[in-house]
């Protein structure tokens, strides 16, 4: 049985590099680490960029590692000739503060839709401790 879910069936994790280029993944220095059947994987640092005053790793930035994620995955699995994808409800959950190294946010989906996709976005530290749990949904749209 195919469980497969992204649109290209072959895709590799090579091939969604560019995706964190010239935007905030970039800045962020967020790299696409595995590519499963049915997950993406991503690693982001903690450092001064991601960090919130007390030296912690900021909220925004795991937000915004797992909208990435989801985002991303969202584009994989639509017909990019016929759809486009966006967000439209992220939440997040901070369950541990990270003070250095990094961490890396696993993305899973919790429904695929004709016209909503929500995303289970888990992110651990580097001993593999929960560091912040998310859900994205993305709204699927025809292109005019």
């Amino acid at each position: 049985m195919n469980n497969i879910i992204w649109f290209k069936k072959d895709l590799k994790v090579a091939d969604i590099q560019h995706l964190s280029k010239n935007n905030m993944g970039e800045h962020l220095e967020m790299k696409f680490t595995e590519l499963g059947e049915n997950f993406l994987k991503a690693t982001m640092p903690v450092d001064h960029r991601t960090h919130q005053p007390y030296g912690l790793l900021h909220g925004g930035a795991s937000a915004a590692l797992a909208e990435t994620l989801g985002s991303v995955c969202s584009a994989l699995v639509i017909d990019p000739q016929k759809f486009i994808c966006v967000g439209i409800e992220i939440n997040a959950n901070h369950v541990r503060g990270v003070k250095s190294g990094f961490v890396t946010g696993t993305c899973t989906p919790l429904h695929l839709g004709a016209t909503t996709h929500v995303w289970d976005i888990r992110i651990h530290d580097e001993r593999n401790k929960l560091v912040c749990v998310s859900r994205l949904t993305v709204a699927i749209l025809k292109k005019k």
